[in-house]
């Protein structure tokens, strides 16, 4: 684990904030995470060290040290600053050939000519050169119109474009898995769908539904940038500090998230995926799988896997053992925003407890059926299957009887 030491070398080698700071202590405790790269930050050619503190950088070696390594210029743009470009500067910040990258927050074309990479000003994208703008008219890019393999049609921002052509790199560096890893595909898809396309819709303007939303979110990942920009009536309206907070903010949550879909989400897919290989084990059927270890995230997989697995007959129930080891068999919903059932319990079980359903229904151990029919317990592995089992028998035979008349 690298953590500590590109710890060490941002405390020698660069201009830092509290916040900042307590961040990287935390990553650095953390055996999850690779490492999250210092930059050092300046705006135009004006040197920031009259507001910040600077610690460790007495010696002339390490201040020489510093400047020799920090060769790469980020280009981005002064002012206010949002959500799409401080995650896009953070992303770069993760490689390698960037981790010592100067940013450079300006407007000047001239200044920005000097850089490696310009992300969100310019009015040019070409990635050939480095260029990642998005707000010239021409631009109407999204994830699938560059990668057309990829189904998100949102206009991508600087972020969504530095994700694009440096994401895959970024998170195998920071996971220390290979490119070319099916892990690796699966997570970069994951966070773009679930971190990188919100950052890219809002700083577009991009609405989440037609009409007007029935209330307001305001404590999303880019409202909480934009609260760090100093108030219209501030006395100083100098943005720098802001930044610095932004991206330590972003870079927290962007490495939480990975944490998460790396060391849980996934893992959860591999276990339903080898509860839905097995399927036919616990049922002739293959409408019932099993988590024998216990609940886990596995709605969102168990869909994309019956496509990957070409499963031809929908998975109707899961079994899985509760905190009290008593069995819960809970319904498949038919998507992933509804509360519709591929098929519910059967409707004359619901509401009914115990000994009075274990009564009605002839299956011994019967704990509950919900009211609504989407979940039911029994005290047995046995017990629960037997309730997905009558409910599947009773819908075939319902279908047949239908059929026929």
């Amino acid at each position: 684990m690298l953590v500590r030491s590109y710890l060490s070398r941002f405390l020698q080698c660069s201009i830092f904030y509290k916040d900042t700071a307590v961040y990287l202590n935390k990553v650095a405790s953390c055996s999850s995470v690779s490492v999250i790269h210092a930059c050092k930050f300046s705006s135009g050619t004006l040197n920031l060290a009259g507001k910040t503190e600077r610690r460790y950088m007495q010696s002339p070696t390490a201040k020489r040290l510093c400047s020799e390594k920090m060769t790469v210029k980020i280009g981005t743009h002064s002012g206010t600053f949002h959500c799409d470009e401080v995650l896009a500067c953070f992303f770069l910040c993760q490689l390698p050939e960037y981790k010592d990258a100067e940013i450079i927050r300006t407007r000047d074309p001239a200044e920005l000519a000097k850089c490696d990479l310009v992300v969100d000003v310019g009015g040019e994208f070409d990635a050939k050169r480095h260029r990642y703008d998005h707000h010239q008219r021409s631009f109407a890019e999204t994830f699938h119109s560059l990668c057309p393999e990829k189904p998100w049609v949102t206009k991508l921002s600087s972020a969504g474009l530095v994700y694009l052509h440096f994401g895959k790199e970024i998170l195998a560096h920071l996971t220390q898995l290979e490119l070319g890893d099916r892990q690796l595909e699966v997570l970069y898809d994951k966070l773009y769908e679930n971190f990188v396309e919100e950052i890219d819709a809002v700083d577009n303007g991009i609405s989440q539904t037609d009409g007007e939303a029935r209330y307001t979110i305001t404590t999303s990942l880019s409202a909480r940038v934009g609260h760090l920009n100093p108030r219209w009536n501030s006395k100083s309206q100098d943005t720098e500090e802001g930044f610095h907070k932004a991206l330590a903010l972003v870079g927290a949550e962007f490495l939480d998230r990975l944490d998460y879909y790396r060391h849980a989400w996934l893992p959860a897919r591999a276990v339903v995926e080898g509860a839905v290989q097995m399927r036919n084990q616990v049922d002739p059927s293959g409408e019932v799988v099993e988590f024998s270890q216990g609940g886990c995230p596995w709605k969102e997989h168990l869909f994309s896997l019956e496509k990957e697995l070409d499963v031809q007959t929908p998975i109707k129930f899961v079994l899985y053992p509760d905190q009290s080891a008593q069995w819960r068999v809970q319904c498949v919903p038919a998507g992933l925003n509804t509360f519709l059932n591929r098929l519910s319990l059967l409707e004359e079980w619901r509401g009914v407890r115990d000994d009075a359903l274990s009564k009605l229904s002839g299956i011994p151990d019967c704990i509950f059926v919900h009211a609504s029919g989407f979940i039911g317990g029994n005290k047995t592995k046995e017990g629960a299957l037997e309730m997905a089992r009558r409910t599947i028998q009773a819908a075939a035979t319902d279908k047949a009887e239908n059929g026929s008349s």
